[in-house]
């Protein structure tokens, strides 16, 4: 499995790849590297998204395994413009199921930032966020894209 580590506004973060797709994103530093071209591309635009210079590329070849349900609201979420929120009631119109089990598929998103859980809110607030420092993470990502979203768009 090719690997990439990365720093980022929001903590280090490694991507995993496998047959020519992204597979995995997680917090923290890998403790193997074994870049591949498609890890390098994906580190390159995560770091133009994160300094506002550019939105992610649509092509990046990602492969979340998952449930065909969970399938259908990461589909979804790739969606959502940058810059925009969706509430998980909204989701659920798309994809199906209800508010609470598109809160489950976004706790369980091995993709996350390329399949943008972050820009889901509850009608309460901001709802939750399993990545990084939890809520901290998610009010860092929608910050980025409210301050750059005439470029991420």
């Amino acid at each position: 499995m090719a690997t990439l580590s990365m720093h980022s506004p929001v903590g280090d973060l490694t991507l995993f790849a496998e047959d020519d797709a992204i597979v995995a994103l997680e917090w923290g530093w890998g403790s193997l590297q074994d870049p591949s071209p498609l890890l390098s591309r994906a580190k390159v635009a995560l770091d133009a998204y994160f300094d506002g210079a550019a939105p992610l590329p649509e092509d990046l070849k990602l492969a979340p395994q998952g449930s065909p349900y969970r399938q259908k609201v990461w589909a979804a979420l790739r969606q959502i413009p940058a810059g925009e929120t969706r509430s998980y009631a909204q989701i659920a119109a798309v994809a199906g199921g209800s508010a609470r089990s598109v809160g489950n598929a976004n706790a369980a998103n091995p993709i996350p930032i390329l399949i943008p859980c972050h820009r889901v809110l509850a009608i309460s607030g901001l709802g939750g966020y399993s990545g990084g420092e939890g809520l901290a993470t998610k009010r860092i990502l929608l910050e980025i894209e409210q301050q750059n979203r005439a470029r991420l768009v």
